[in-house]
């Protein structure tokens, strides 16, 4: 499809790509998703990190493929769109823009209460602002911060596994694996988990804005995956070696208790600041994909056809951006989203699954629809497995959300 509008900027290199991704994957997440994930899973955490990563592989290639075909800016509402037909790209692109603003705000709250816990709402809103001023700056301003933030928080996690690995509490017996939260526990904790990984689609939401989609695309993704799983793997485990699986369970900051279990009581401050610094760098990288997904969107007036609209000097949907940081900003100051964002995890998996539906259509190759199978497959197990609250919440959203491209249409045809 073919826009009036200008195009943005090609400025990323694989490079560039990757860390985008990195940025988007090693996040506040992991700082908060084991414990939950450990009291789902059990003794199957591992399992279930490892059934995760998985549907994360499928996902990733899907996006890659359909990405590399069409290099423009929306991700899974283009894809779905050009593969599927107009409803189900807008279905797409309407699940993410909804549960993930939702997840701008809660990580916004998360910076807030890890950097100043009785100003929570004040900082969420600063960080909200200060980060859109990045990103309408420009994607190579966005990428140069997402570098900083990705070495901080590497480093932290380094260090906890480090502190864990070496410490004379820490246990290899704890790791062996089992299933006592039985198939269900783990596909729930597999569930959670998986949001921890959910970001590496980010490079090819930004298809618009990288070099040579084509060859960039299909490297970026799966380094940027490959890199993030190594990293969980190591800091579970260097958890569970310290903690146990019941430990970690009922810990309510996992890695800061992991390290104070190993003895390493000054690296608690530590590691609260890299969590901070995650949910920063999980922010900075929302709002892009979000605002890249508005724009896409607003080109086919499903959206307001002003948000289309590309800064001539710093070529990034500046409006988009913007109305994107306000509203976010909003629900941060006023509410306390983190609790009402269980749609959020069951849109994603709706959009994942119609972008695995989507590299489906590409080939009619036993071989190459195996992983898009799979990967469908996996987004709908994990659905299923989430809490029933999620589902009914992540159903009415996406119910809305189809009743309003209803009323467009027919107003339209009258």
């Amino acid at each position: 499809m073919t826009h009036s509008v200008p195009s943005l900027r090609r400025a990323l290199g694989v490079r560039d790509a990757v860390v985008v991704g990195l940025g988007a994957m090693v996040g506040a997440g992991v700082f908060a998703a084991l414990g939950p994930a450990a009291r789902a899973a059990g003794t199957g955490l591992l399992y279930a990190l490892a059934a995760a990563a998985v549907v994360a592989y499928c996902n990733a290639m899907a996006s890659a493929r359909l990405a590399a075909l069409y290099p423009v800016s929306g991700g899974t509402y283009v894809y779905g769109r050009e593969r599927l037909g107009p409803f189900w790209g807008y279905l797409a692109g309407w699940a993410f823009v909804v549960g993930k603003t939702a997840s701008c705000a809660a990580m916004a709250l998360t910076v807030g209460t890890y950097a100043w816990p009785g100003q929570a709402h004040a900082v969420a809103v600063g960080a909200v602002v200060a980060l859109t001023a990045v990103n309408c700056l420009g994607v190579e301003k966005s990428a140069w911060l997402t570098r900083v933030v990705v070495a901080v928080v590497l480093g932290v996690l380094a260090a906890v596994v480090v502190a864990c690995a070496g410490s004379g509490s820490a246990s290899g017996g704890r790791l062996e694996a089992g299933l006592s939260g039985g198939v269900s526990g783990v596909l729930s904790g597999a569930g959670l988990l998986f949001f921890a990984f959910a970001g590496y689609a980010r490079v090819a939401t930004l298809g618009e804005e990288v070099r040579d989609p084509a060859r960039t695309i299909p490297r970026a993704i799966p380094i940027a995956l490959g890199i993030t799983l190594v990293v969980y793997a190591a800091v579970a485990a260097a958890a569970v070696a310290v903690l146990g699986v019941d430990g970690l369970a009922h810990a309510t900051a996992p890695l800061a208790d992991a390290v104070r279990a190993a003895g390493a009581d000054g690296l608690v401050p530590v590691v609260r600041v890299g969590a901070a610094v995650a949910a920063l760098g999980s922010l900075l990288s929302l709002i892009l994909g979000v605002s890249r997904t508005t724009l896409a969107m607003a080109r086919d007036r499903h959206l307001p056809s002003g948000l289309a609209a590309v800064h001539p000097r710093f070529q990034v949907p500046h409006r988009a951006e913007i109305a994107v940081g306000a509203v976010v900003a909003v629900a941060a100051a006023f509410g306390d989203v983190r609790g009402a964002i269980g749609f959020s995890s069951f849109g994603v998996l709706v959009y994942y699954a119609i972008a695995n539906a989507s590299a489906w259509t590409l080939s009619s190759a036993t071989r190459a629809r195996a992983l898009p199978a799979l990967g469908a497959v996996g987004c709908v197990a994990l659905a299923c497995a989430l809490p029933v609250t999620s589902v009914v919440a992540g159903a009415g959203v996406l119910a809305l959300g189809a009743a309003a491209y209803a009323v467009r249409l027919r107003v339209r045809s009258s």
